[in-house]
């Protein structure tokens, strides 16, 4: 069973460790590019096996009634195991109880099938976040 913690002002610093080792590790983007402002001012999601980082993402709010997840990520030897389903899941369940009506996410091409699964669907152009291309994609929330 696995530990999953909400963090809101507090120490990202687990969370980090996992960013760093899926997006600067794997990926090949900086320290400097992975980090930013707004992690001060995010919800943060973390899941621990054994108080290991195997998976995290983060809520940013950008209105009144719109959210933006991002920052997520599941652990190399995790992946294909729902996990990450089960990550953004609950990213979303948190949008709704905050009443948000809409969650976008700049997904990586790569993962755009993923994340319609889920319900997102794509809503404008192509883009590069430092050297991967992603696409913005959004799911409405039906109250």
């Amino acid at each position: 069973m696995y530990n999953w913690e909400w963090i809101k002002n507090g120490d990202i610093t687990k969370a980090l460790q996992l960013r760093f080792e899926v997006f600067c590790d794997e990926q090949g983007y900086s320290h400097e590019q992975e980090t930013d402002d707004l992690d001060k001012s995010s919800f943060h999601l973390i899941c621990l096996d054994n108080d290991i980082p195997i998976a995290t993402g983060r809520i940013v709010k950008d209105t009144e009634y719109k959210a933006h997840i991002g920052r997520i990520c599941v652990k190399k030897n995790m992946r294909g195991t729902g996990l990450g389903r089960e990550l953004v899941e609950k990213l979303i369940d948190k949008c709704k109880e905050y009443n948000f009506k809409e969650i976008a996410v700049g997904a990586q091409v790569r993962a755009m099938k993923f994340y319609e699964k889920l319900g997102f669907i794509p809503c404008g152009q192509q883009y590069k976040d430092g050297h991967v291309p992603h696409i913005p994609m959004i799911m409405k929330i039906e109250t």
